[in-house]
């Protein structure tokens, strides 16, 4: 069986990642891709925190048995019968960074292949850029999303009038107008 996994970040609208996954594929292997596509630091400790549908935790796996095993003896087909319907995958417990992956179904019309996780649908940057103050257009409250040029005009632009004045009057630091020496 292939899954189809959506991974987002909360509370961000302008990123998310599909991915097709064999059901056989450990958590391991799926960790080890997202990290690759999204550019997450390889010396970080992880970890699955699984949920179910009610947001109750079915099992925590991690590099180290958290008391339902280790990343590379689970496979997503195992954590799903399990009861699983959602992760949050840690790529940096320490400080407490994730991402969401919600269990989509199967995924239809797709053969398993051998180079499965494969990266079926991508939008937005990686979450690195949010952390470095990347917003996304969707997330941006309705009165600021407006293309410049549209809607209010901008008060903060320089007019032609504006630049006539300065140009007019050209003062040195003593208030006495300066004049160039090839007008008299």
């Amino acid at each position: 069986m292939v899954f189809k996994l959506r991974v987002t970040l909360s509370g961000i609208k302008g990123f998310y990642r599909v991915y097709h996954v064999n059901g056989a594929t450990t958590l391991y292997t799926l960790h080890k891709q997202i990290r690759a596509d999204l550019e997450f630091p390889q010396d970080q400790l992880i970890m699955f925190k699984g949920l179910d549908i009610e947001g109750n935790v079915v099992g925590r796996w991690g590099l180290f048995d958290l008391g339902a095993g280790t990343v590379d003896q689970i496979s997503l087909e195992k954590a799903v019968k399990a009861g699983t319907d959602s992760f949050v995958y840690f790529y940096d417990v320490t400080n407490k960074k994730s991402v969401n992956i919600l269990v989509e179904g199967e995924a239809e019309g797709v053969k398993v292949q051998p180079d499965f996780p494969v990266l079926a649908e991508t939008k937005g940057p990686n979450p690195i850029e949010f952390e470095n103050g990347y917003v996304a257009f969707e997330d941006l409250p309705e009165t600021q999303r407006h293309l410049p040029g549209e809607g209010e005009e901008d008060d903060e632009d320089f007019d032609d009038e504006d630049l006539e004045e300065e140009e007019e009057e050209e003062e040195d630091e003593d208030g006495k107008e300066i004049y160039d020496e090839g007008e008299e």
